[in-house]
């Protein structure tokens, strides 16, 4: 970083290259839509090339638990701004899996997802961001804490409120049973 803070092009684009894999992926997670996750890695990786001395190597945080909450703050806004502008005709399409052998399993399975996905697109956004943070992206309970900004109890909070809202709307839509136990 502190190459990238003195101006060095090819230490930027080595960030670039070793880490926009991990931060598209968590940005796809907040929009659901490729264009919209890319675009906000771009943007993260431009805010920080324009402006490296947001980045204090001092403040306790890791590089990358930094710039997970500026792709998650860059994906949000654009999905806010998405929002704003999205008609209520322009819902996407849903999954259609190819004909093939066993399509009864595979529609089963492509409507559970679509579902699954749907309710978590559904979640309250910091809900929505902790459930990412943790289970799609692998941060600890402390470094997703410390990337939305909130006390490790706070974010079991969310943690817990996000599962309990899934599992109520998953109950709703038939894929879950309403009074079974889940771990």
């Amino acid at each position: 970083m502190r190459r990238i803070q003195n101006g060095d092009h090819q230490a930027f684009a080595a960030l670039v290259r070793r880490h926009s894999q991990m931060f598209y992926a968590c940005a796809y997670r907040v929009s659901g839509n490729q264009e919209e996750a890319e675009d906000a890695v771009q943007d993260a990786f431009l805010k920080l090339w324009s402006k490296p001395e947001l980045w204090k190597e001092g403040r306790g945080a890791k590089f990358t638990t930094w710039f997970y909450r500026v792709v998650v703050n860059s994906a949000t806004d654009r999905l806010r701004t998405q929002r704003r502008r999205r008609s209520a005709g322009d819902a996407p399409l849903d999954y259609v899996p190819e004909d093939g052998p066993a399509q009864d399993e595979k529609i089963q399975a492509g409507q559970e997802h679509s579902a699954l996905e749907g309710a978590i697109q559904a979640l309250p956004e910091r809900q929505k961001l902790a459930l990412n943070l943790c289970f799609y992206e692998g941060l600890s309970n402390k470094e997703a804490a410390d990337t939305l900004g909130v006390g490790l109890k706070a974010l079991e909070s969310l943690l817990m409120r996000a599962k309990s809202g899934l599992k109520q709307t998953l109950a709703e839509q038939g894929i879950l049973e309403k009074d079974k136990k889940y771990g």
